[in-house]
């Protein structure tokens, strides 16, 4: 970047990716990740109480490291609410048709017990 830290090449946006993308990457041993989709399809199907719900629960069990992200269009309507959880290391896990009850559980029992719940992921309802 230059003196005013604007990003004026294609070389200069690359080294920034190198030096950030470890860091977010949980794949690469970043920080966990995660994604809530809040399109307009998620938001009609309770989308927006999931992410409150996550967010309330990141909270009060002190993850504080936890990314916790909005995202648009996931491309996946008919299993909203969708949730994806990147932890360090691992594969991302799907989550599909989510309440804030299952929301909770999520945060339980997979971000801090380190367990993916099968029955809520996208494989369990194909």
């Amino acid at each position: 970047m230059d003196e005013k830290g604007m990003i004026k090449s294609f070389d200069m946006l690359r080294a920034v990716k190198e030096r950030t993308l470890p860091r977010l990457d949980p794949e690469s041993g970043g920080k966990p990740r995660v994604v809530v989709g809040l399109a307009t399809c998620g938001v009609a199907a309770g989308a927006q109480g999931v992410y409150d719900a996550i967010s309330t629960e990141l909270e009060k069990q002190g993850l504080n490291d936890v990314l916790l992200v909005r995202t648009g269009c996931i491309g996946i309507c008919q299993f909203e609410p969708v949730v994806e959880v990147s932890l360090p290391h691992q594969s991302k896990t799907t989550y599909v048709r989510m309440t804030p009850e299952k929301a909770v559980r999520m945060v339980d029992q997979h971000l801090l017990g380190g367990n993916a719940i099968a029955e809520y992921t996208i494989g369990a309802k194909q």
